[in-house]
C-alpha cells in the first residue's frame, strides 16, 4: 500500500478502539490515524467502551476480545444493536473462540497495520 492510498483509506470513517495494552491500543491508534481514521478511545474495559457509545457516534470498531480477563461481548452486543460494523483483535487461535460474536472478522496480534486497514475498509459503511 503507498503511502497516500494509506493516508486516505479510511479517511473519515470514525472508529472506537477498545483494547487493554496500552502500547498496542497506541500503535491501532497510529495506524488508524495514518489511514485517515478518526479514533474514539482507545479505551481499556466493558464500561468506558459502553459509555462513548452512549455519547458518541461511530462507524467502525476494533475490540480486543480479551479486556484483562473480562470478554468485549457486552460491546460487541451494543455495536450489533446499533448496525456499527467491528472486528476482533485477538492473541488466541480464532478457532478456539466461541460466544456469540465468533463468525466476526478477527485479525491476531501483533496486528498487520495493512490488514487491520484492509478489513475497517472493507467492513465500513459503503466500503473504502
Amino acid at each position: 500500500m503507498d503511502r497516500e492510498a494509506e493516508a486516505t483509506e479510511l479517511l473519515g470513517l470514525r472508529v472506537l478502539v477498545v483494547e487493554d495494552v496500552a502500547m498496542l491500543a497506541w500503535r491501532v491508534r497510529g495506524v488508524l490515524t495514518a489511514a485517515g481514521a478518526e479514533v474514539v478511545g482507545p479505551v481499556p474495559d466493558v464500561p468506558r467502551a459502553l459509555a462513548l457509545l452512549d455519547s458518541d457516534e461511530v462507524d467502525a470498531a476494533v475490540l480486543d476480545m480479551n479486556l484483562n480477563g473480562e470478554t468485549a461481548e457486552p460491546i460487541a452486543d451494543a455495536l450489533v444493536a446499533r448496525g456499527v460494523p467491528f472486528l476482533f483483535l485477538t492473541g488466541y487461535a480464532w478457532g478456539d473462540m466461541e460466544g456469540r460474536h465468533a463468525a466476526r472478522p478477527a485479525l491476531g496480534k501483533p496486528v498487520k497495520p495493512a490488514a487491520l486497514v484492509q478489513v475497517l475498509a472493507d467492513l465500513a459503511p459503503g466500503g473504502r
